[in-house]
């Protein structure tokens, strides 16, 4: 069984007396360790996936099970728990809490749980380890440098041991060596065995993962293996430890 399945998926605004189909009939499978890029130009629909793939948003019509459950079924109160539980989201922008250091910033998943205050301190450091950070525990975000910033909220989003990543266009808001090197981060991450999904509008960056989904005007137009695309990219990671970047 998949993590992810959807199944005939659609999304329809109404703006003005006109209909918008932001999503038309989309079937998605997202496998256990998957790690797939989502591209598609502005306004094509690849965001409104992400966030009904991420529970954000409920579809006009159509079904979703995460891992086993149907979602298109939950109460508002079982999303949150879900998001809480299964998810973890990483965006364009950090999203770090100025007056608080970067540990507290990791820990905030947590304490909307209830986790107790030494567990919580624990997992935090656990996940800042994950993205090579630790040594920056006590900083606040204004000490950082914008790659360094991501990396936390990459932490943040691995605190809870998530079934599912998700990043919307991580590297759009950092220089393109800082870009690199979060992606480096995220391709350990799968080589750890997590489930990840990229929304990005490059194709550089898409030929990057094992698996490449391209929607256009609400429906996917394409859905393949990267690696046997032929595709080259400009990346060639090396893996070690990341920089300060």
């Amino acid at each position: 069984m998949a993590l992810v399945e959807l199944r005939n998926i659609r999304k329809t605004y109404h703006l003005g007396g006109e209909v918008i189909h932001a999503l038309d009939g989309v079937n998605l499978d997202v496998d256990q360790g998957d790690f797939t890029s989502i591209i598609g130009p502005s306004g094509s629909g690849k965001s409104t996936l992400m966030h009904i793939l991420g529970c954000l948003d409920t579809p006009s019509s159509g079904s979703m099970k995460l891992d086993g459950m149907d979602i298109h079924t939950a109460s508002t109160r079982q999303l949150a728990k879900i998001r809480g539980e299964k998810i973890g989201f990483v965006f364009q922008f950090f999203n770090l809490l100025p007056k608080l250091n970067v540990a507290q910033n990791v820990e905030l998943p947590l304490i909307y749980q209830g986790t107790p205050g030494r567990e919580r301190s624990k997992r935090a450091m656990l996940a800042l380890d994950m993205v090579g950070l630790q040594d920056r525990a006590k900083h606040r975000p204004s000490q950082l440098s914008g790659g360094q910033q991501q990396r936390v909220a990459i932490a943040r989003a691995l605190v809870n041991d998530p079934r599912i990543l998700f990043a919307d266009e991580p590297t759009g808001n950092l220089d393109s060596h800082t870009g690199e090197l979060i992606l480096e981060t995220f391709c350990k991450l799968h080589e750890e065995g997590r489930t990840i999904m990229l929304v990005t509008h490059d194709p550089e960056i898409a030929a990057l993962t094992p698996k490449k989904i391209e929607i256009r005007d609400g429906k996917i137009a394409q859905d393949v293996d990267a690696k046997l695309s032929g595709k080259q990219t400009r990346f060639q990671f090396k893996r070690t430890t990341p920089s300060s970047s």
